[in-house]
């Protein structure tokens, strides 16, 4: 077969694409890459499979595959460890204020000694909740066990007895998650229903003393209202992996905020 390949680290240009998928059979891409009907229209009727270098695939449509019987492939589980274990690190570095402290000793800002000064909140006797109990919210839980959380609360699509149950978690509405919590974790996939989910009425419900971390998509938070949150103490802080867009410009607010 022949082969074709960008490569280069930046994305390819999408009038490259369009270009480029002309007459193809197959079509390997990244999360950069929006593949929708302009894609699969340029492509024509010799594509018979897309396959995404990502776990997600919220970037294809799965809508306009099915209209044409292309097949999806992805890549479920290959990075369920290294994303678990980033997870915790973006927790406790933001829960322990990690970066804030680091700042403070280059910065000059770290003077005598004081008893709570740069504290943060910890994870043992802690209630910690998921949403979004896939590989990825299980691999988080179990690596979180050993610090001595008290309790495991869940929020999902459905009830996951057999996942919850190795934990073990507890299912409850997302209100009662948001309310209970001393972290929320977020791990779950962008879809229809979480595009948007952590929103004002989400952070209102956390504790003033809660984390908020969140490792799945940037669309799932309503990056405005976390601002406000942030801003006006609603929550404590954020560790954000994913952002809209990303990376974020340098100017955005929340890299002006010392809780995020």
């Amino acid at each position: 077969c022949h082969i074709e390949q960008w490569d280069f680290d930046d994305p390819v240009p999408r009038s490259e694409l369009l270009k480029k998928v002309a007459g193809i059979q197959g079509l390997y891409c990244l999360l950069s890459e929006t593949i929708d009907s302009e894609v699969l229209d340029a492509a024509g009727p010799s594509l018979r499979v897309v396959s995404t270098m990502s776990v997600g695939y919220d970037h294809v449509s799965l809508e306009e595959l099915k209209k044409r019987g292309i097949r999806l492939g992805y890549t479920p589980d290959v990075l369920t460890e290294a994303a678990a274990e980033l997870t915790v690190a973006l927790l406790l570095a933001t829960s322990r204020r990690l970066l804030e402290a680091a700042d403070e000793a280059k910065s000059g800002g770290w003077g005598s000694w004081k008893p709570l000064w740069m504290c943060g909140y910890g994870l043992s006797g802690s209630t910690v909740g998921i949403l979004g109990l896939g590989r990825i919210g299980k691999a988080v839980a179990m690596r979180l066990k050993p610090f001595g959380v008290k309790k495991f609360f869940y929020t999902n699509s459905a009830p996951r007895p057999e996942t919850a149950a190795a934990i073990p978690a507890e299912f409850v509405p997302l209100e009662e998650l948001c309310r209970c919590s001393d972290f929320v974790v977020v791990c779950c996939a962008l879809t229809p229903g979480t595009k948007g989910i952590c929103d004002g009425k989400m952070f209102s419900q956390m504790k003033d003393t809660a984390v908020f971390i969140n490792t799945s998509r940037g669309g799932v938070v309503n990056q405005d209202d976390l601002y406000q949150a942030l801003v006006h103490g609603h929550i404590a802080a954020a560790g954000l992996d994913v952002t809209v867009p990303e990376p974020l410009p340098t100017d955005h607010p929340l890299f002006k905020l010392k809780n995020c």
